[in-house]
């Protein structure tokens, strides 16, 4: 029983130190910072502070403070095929506080697509899109849910 369970901690030691970080940001509709860990070698999960608006409106009842997790996947097999040009899609869960409407809590639920390129081994560039219900409870509305939806280009730089 000792042998298992040290031979579990040592597999287990080994396949998170061969995950790949990253620290990041993006500008499009909101600004983020974020931190992403590969899964494997076509996975991973991004952790982001974000500062978002809805479909593009930065006026103050569209604007929220909050962050975000995202599973990312890659479409395996594709990079060749599209110059270096790594294509993905990704399921997220946003949350945050919207700072128009009287305040409030919004919830976004929502799916990615994006274009990932390696430019050097520690850095990579990314452009993506997402869309999803946007929930948001509280404030002056009392509740409202619409679809929102968004884009952002990104860089991603490779921890040592």
């Amino acid at each position: 029983m000792k042998k298992t369970i040290l031979g579990l901690l040592a597999i287990t030691a080994v396949s998170s130190a061969s995950a790949a970080s990253y620290v990041g940001g993006s500008v499009g509709s909101g600004a983020t910072l974020h931190y992403q860990t590969d899964l494997t070698g076509s996975s991973a999960m991004r952790y982001g502070l974000n500062l978002d608006a809805t479909n593009f409106n930065f006026n103050r009842d569209n604007v929220s403070v909050g962050g975000s997790v995202d599973y990312l996947g890659d479409f395996v097999g594709t990079g060749s095929a599209l110059g270096g040009l790594t294509p993905y899609y990704g399921l997220g869960l946003g949350a945050g506080v919207v700072l128009g409407q009287g305040g409030g809590v919004s919830v976004y639920p929502h799916g990615t697509l994006g274009l990932r390129y390696n430019v050097t081994d520690p850095l990579s560039f990314f452009v993506e899109g997402n869309i999803g219900p946007r929930i948001t409870v509280g404030g002056t509305n009392a509740s409202n849910t619409r679809l929102g939806s968004g884009a952002r280009i990104g860089l991603n730089y490779r921890l040592p």
